[in-house]
């Protein structure tokens, strides 16, 4: 019996045994297998330093330059005219040529002003203003208005847009760029011809014809407007 209980004692210790050496080989394994992992997966790139945020874009001041007052223009309104041109510079896509309208001009005065931005050179035409900035046919206009239906010119400036074949004939969209005049779009405020404001009007009338808000030029000057303007420039329309 003694052989026996040593024979027993014998078994439990080597059965110990081997499973302790088996606990201490997995381990291993798994200390090797993790070990191995790490050394395989490569270290994460440096990243590259992020720019500075540009600036934002800011409003070019082509007007804001000295300039010598074209001549026929009255020097207050073109200050207003570039001034405007400077607010609106994003809008208007091209600043080298811009039109004045001097509505505080009569009708039979060219009042209408072509202006080449660069060399300061000035063209003038006649243009009419609307029935209802002159109920009485005055030849003066005596009132703006924005105003859908109003019949009257409007004041401030204007983006010229694309041309179109319309009850006038030949004509051009105009975009209202300030509170006083945003409704042009909407009232179809439009650059056209009509035989209303031809030259001849001033030497039988006295005056011309009136729109209704529109800028209406003579018959013959509606190609010389839309040469020297185009789409993309700024038109300024004023009084005071």
């Amino acid at each position: 019996m003694d052989s026996n209980a040593t024979i027993t004692s014998r078994r439990a210790l080597l059965k110990s045994a081997l499973v302790m050496a088996g606990g201490a080989a997995v381990s291993a394994c798994a200390s090797r297998t993790i070990g191995t992992t790490m050394a395989s997966v490569a270290p994460a790139p440096a990243r590259p330093p992020v720019p500075p945020a540009a600036p934002l874009n800011q409003a070019p001041r082509v007007a804001a330059a000295a300039r010598v007052t074209p001549q026929g223009i009255r020097p207050e309104l073109f200050k207003r005219a570039t001034a405007a041109l400077d607010r609106h510079s994003l809008r208007v896509d091209t600043h080298d040529r811009i039109a004045i309208a001097d509505f505080s001009l009569p009708s039979s005065e060219a009042r209408f002003f072509l202006v080449n931005m660069g060399t300061g050179e000035v063209e003038t035409l006649l243009v009419s203003h609307g029935i209802g900035s002159d109920p009485g046919h005055t030849g003066v206009l005596q009132r703006f208005s924005n105003q859908i239906n109003s019949e009257a010119t409007c004041e401030g400036a204007f983006l010229t847009a694309d041309y179109y074949v319309g009850k006038h004939g030949d004509s051009q969209r105009l975009i209202g760029l300030d509170p006083t005049n945003n409704n042009a779009l909407a009232r179809a405020i439009v650059i056209h011809s009509a035989w209303y404001a031809n030259s001849d009007m001033i030497a039988k009338h006295g005056k011309l014809g009136r729109s209704q808000g529109c800028f209406a030029v003579g018959q013959r000057q509606l190609a010389k407007v839309f040469e020297r303007l185009g789409p993309g420039r700024m038109i300024y329309a004023a009084k005071a």
